[in-house]
C-alpha cells in the first residue's frame, strides 16, 4: 500500500538510525490500531492511510492515496480548510496543531458523520508533512443529544420539561417580550390512576399532550412539570380578558369526555395564570405566581380559571402559617373534643353523642372547626389526628359506660387521610379493643368528599367495620352529588340530614320536600335517619311529623367539653333524660 519513503515521511523514521525493522514495526502497530491515521504533503496529496482510515471513509485499500486531503472534506469546508492549510505551509501558527478537536468528516458516499480530529505538522527532507489521528464520534454524539433531551423534555409525552420552559420564558422576559403563563392541574386523575392503573394514566397523558397544543393555539409552548400538571407559555398575551376567554376555552375543551385504551374518563381542569411584565419579571416569579393562581382555583372549587392577584400570596403566608401552627397544635396537645347531644325527638331523651373537635388555641382562645379543619385535611398530620380524635371517643364513651351513665352510640367523623391509610379496620379495632367498647357504640361519619371517591379498595373496610357491628353514618346527606343509587353500594346505617335544610323546613316548600324524601327514602332501604342543626319546637315537630325520630341541634344543647356533657347524661340540664 505504502512505499519505504512514504512510511519514513509519514512516521519520522528517515535517518541513518532507520531501518527496514523500525518501518515494518511502526507500520504494524499502525495498521493494527482502532483510530484512523492519515497524512498528507504540503500540496494536500495524501501519502498515507491506515487501515482503520479506509474504513472510516468507506475507501477500498489503496485508494485514497494521492487523492487531495479534500476528498474527506465536506464540500462547504472546503475552501476555509484550504486557506489554513496554505498559512501553514507559510509557517504561519496554527490552533489545530497539537490540540484534540471535533470536526465534520465526508465519507466517499457523501454521508457526513462528526469526527475527533489531532493533527500534527513536522518538516524533514521530505518537506512539509501533516497527520492525523481521527475517530468517529457518532455515537457519543447521539448520547450527547439524547442526554440533553432528557434533560430538556419530559421523557413520557416528549413536551419540555420545567428547566426547558423555564429556560425558553427567562430568555423571552430578558428581552422584554410581554408573556402569559398559564398552570393547569388536572382534576380526577388520580381516580384514573386508582382505577385503571398507572399504565392507562399515562396513556391519558400521552393524549393530552397531542389534544392540548390544537386547543391552546399554534404560539402556545407547552410543557409538563411533572405529574398531571402542565405548563402553557403565550407569547404576547397581556390583556387579561383575553387570556381568560382562552382559559375558558380550554375548560370547556375538557368538558368533552376522553376515550383512552377503551375507557371513557371525565376529566376536568384547573387553570391559573399570571401575566409579565405586571405579574412577573422572572420566570421563577412568573410561574410561582401562576401556581398561586391555581392553588386559588382549587380552592373555589376546581375546574375553573383563576389570574394572579396579589393578595393570593398573602392568603398563601397566611395559609403556611396555619400549617406550622397545626403542627405546633399536635405536638403540645392543645386539640380537645366537644360532644353534642344526639337525641330520641319523641321525648328529648339523650341516645347518643356525636364527638366535635375544638382548638384551644394560646393566644386565640377555643376555635372551632370552621378556622381550622379545611387546612388540617390537607396537613400531614391529619391522619395522626383522626386516629387520635377516634381513641378519644372511644375512651370517653368507655369512661361514661363505667360510671354508669346509659350513653348507646357515640359518633366520629373520619378524615379522608384515615380512610385513604389502609389502617381504618386496624385502627377502628384496636381503640375498641383497648377501651373495651362493644362496635355498636361506635358510629363513623363519612363526608360526601369520601362518599364520592369510593373504589372497592375504600370500601372493604368499611364492609369489614359494617359486619362487626360499627355504625356508618352518611354525614349532611342531599347537600351534594352523591347519587341515589351510591347508597346501594356503601354500608351505610344512617343518614344525617343537613342543617341547611332543616333551618328553613318551615318557610322554604323545596327544603321541606327535600327532607320528607330523605327521610321517605331512608325509612323505605332500612337506614336510620337524624336531622341535624334543630334549634325550634316547631322544626323538632314538622320532622316527628315526617317520619324522623332523631335529631340534634341548639334546642337540644350544643357541642360541650366533657364534664358539661356529662351533667346532661346525669340529668342535671334542664330539660334533658337519660335514655333507657
Amino acid at each position: 500500500m505504502i512505499g519505504i519513503d512514504a512510511s519514513e515521511q509519514a512516521f519520522g523514521l528517515q535517518g541513518p538510525a532507520s531501518s527496514d525493522t523500525r518501518v515494518a514495526g511502526a507500520l504494524g502497530l499502525v495498521q493494527a490500531a482502532t483510530y484512523a491515521f492519515i497524512t498528507n504533503d504540503s500540496s494536500g496529496r495524501i501519502t498515507f492511510v491506515n487501515d482503520a482510515a479506509e474504513a472510516l471513509f468507506g475507501y477500498g485499500p489503496g485508494a485514497m492515496l494521492g487523492q487531495n486531503i479534500d476528498v474527506v472534506v465536506p464540500e462547504r469546508f472546503r475552501a476555509s480548510h484550504a486557506a489554513g492549510l496554505a498559512r501553514m505551509v507559510r509557517n504561519e501558527p496554527s490552533r489545530m496543531a497539537g490540540r484534540t478537536i471535533e470536526v465534520t468528516a465526508r465519507r466517499c458516499d457523501g454521508s457526513e458523520f462528526p469526527a475527533e480530529f489531532t493533527l500534527s505538522i513536522w518538516r524533514d527532507r521530505f518537506g512539509l508533512g501533516f497527520g492525523a489521528i481521527m475517530r468517529d464520534i457518532s455515537e457519543w454524539r447521539a448520547r450527547d443529544a439524547h442526554l440533553v433531551r432528557l434533560a430538556h423534555h419530559d421523557t413520557l409525552t416528549g413536551l419540555p420539561n420545567r428547566a426547558s420552559f423555564e429556560e425558553t420564558l427567562d430568555a423571552r422576559l430578558v428581552a422584554g417580550q410581554a408573556t402569559c403563563v398559564l398552570m393547569l392541574d388536572l382534576d380526577g386523575f388520580k381516580e384514573v390512576n386508582d382505577s385503571c392503573g398507572h399504565g392507562t394514566g399515562d396513556a391519558v397523558l400521552q393524549t393530552l399532550a397531542i389534544r392540548l397544543p390544537a386547543w391552546l393555539g399554534a404560539d402556545a409552548i407547552l410543557a409538563r412539570f411533572g405529574g398531571d400538571e402542565f405548563a402553557v407559555m403565550l407569547p404576547g398575551a397581556t390583556d387579561p380578558l383575553k387570556v381568560a376567554a382562552g382559559a375558558a376555552a380550554l375548560l370547556e375543551a375538557f368538558a368533552a369526555p376522553f376515550c383512552v385504551l377503551g375507557h371513557t374518563f371525565h376529566l376536568g381542569v384547573s387553570v391559573g395564570g399570571a401575566i409579565s411584565p405586571t405579574q412577573g419579571l422572572s420566570a421563577g416569579e412568573l410561574v410561582g405566581n401562576a401556581d398561586l393562581a391555581l392553588f386559588r382555583a382549587k380552592q373555589d372549587g376546581k375546574r375553573v380559571f383563576r389570574l394572579f392577584q396579589p393578595e393570593m400570596r398573602s392568603a398563601l403566608l397566611s395559609r403556611l402559617a396555619m400549617q406550622s401552627e397545626l403542627r405546633r397544635a399536635v405536638a403540645a396537645g392543645e386539640f380537645v373534643l366537644h360532644y353534642q347531644p344526639q337525641v330520641a325527638l319523641e321525648n328529648r331523651c339523650i341516645n347518643g353523642a356525636e364527638a366535635l373537635l375544638r382548638w384551644r388555641h394560646p393566644e386565640r382562645g377555643l376555635l372551632y372547626p370552621g378556622a381550622f379543619l379545611p387546612q388540617l385535611e390537607e396537613h400531614p398530620l391529619a391522619l395522626e389526628v383522626g386516629r387520635w380524635i377516634l381513641d378519644e371517643a372511644c375512651r370517653q364513651a368507655a369512661a361514661w359506660r363505667d360510671a354508669g351513665l346509659p350513653i348507646r352510640k357515640m359518633g366520629d367523623n373520619l378524615f379522608t387521610a384515615q380512610v385513604r391509610s389502609g389502617t381504618l379496620t386496624s385502627d377502628v379495632a384496636d381503640a375498641l379493643q383497648r377501651h373495651r367498647l362493644s362496635p355498636e357504640m361506635l358510629e363513623l361519619e363519612i363526608t360526601e368528599t369520601i362518599f364520592l371517591k369510593v373504589d372497592e379498595p375504600v370500601l372493604r373496610p368499611f364492609r369489614d367495620l359494617h359486619r362487626r357491628g360499627v355504625g356508618i353514618s352518611f354525614d349532611d346527606f342531599g347537600t351534594g352529588y352523591a347519587s341515589l343509587s351510591s347508597l346501594k353500594r356503601f354500608p351505610l346505617t344512617r343518614l344525617k340530614i343537613d342543617r341547611g335544610f332543616v333551618r328553613d323546613l318551615m318557610t322554604d316548600q323545596h327544603d321541606a320536600a327535600i327532607v320528607r324524601s330523605i327521610i321517605q327514602i331512608g325509612n323505605d332501604i332500612g337506614l336510620h335517619i337524624i336531622a341535624e342543626g334543630i334549634e325550634t319546637a316547631d322544626q323538632e315537630a314538622r320532622l316527628l311529623e315526617m317520619g324522623c325520630r332523631q335529631g340534634q341541634g341548639f334546642l337540644y344543647a350544643k357541642a360541650l367539653p366533657a364534664a358539661q356533657f356529662e351533667d346532661l347524661l346525669q340529668g342535671s340540664g334542664p330539660r334533658q333524660k337519660i335514655a333507657s
